[in-house]
């Protein structure tokens, strides 16, 4: 079963990240590179300029929104 919301991809690309930390194109790809290493550690398949959603978020301050 999905936590996510309908409508909602399961990845986020470097356009999202620059959008949302108004960053450049060139630190979004290296920030996911950084963070698909670290799954990757972890034991996670990941794919190349794309990252999780939810360990998108995660990652990011204020980003998640914690259930009560």
């Amino acid at each position: 079963m999905s936590t996510r919301q309908k409508g909602q991809e399961l990845f986020i690309r470097a356009d999202k990240v620059m959008t949302d930390l108004q960053i450049s194109r060139p630190l979004a790809y290296r920030l996911i590179k950084e963070w698909n290493s670290e799954l990757f550690a972890m034991g996670y398949t990941t794919i190349s300029g794309r990252i999780p959603r939810a360990f998108y978020e995660k990652k990011i301050y204020g980003m998640s929104v914690e259930k009560k």
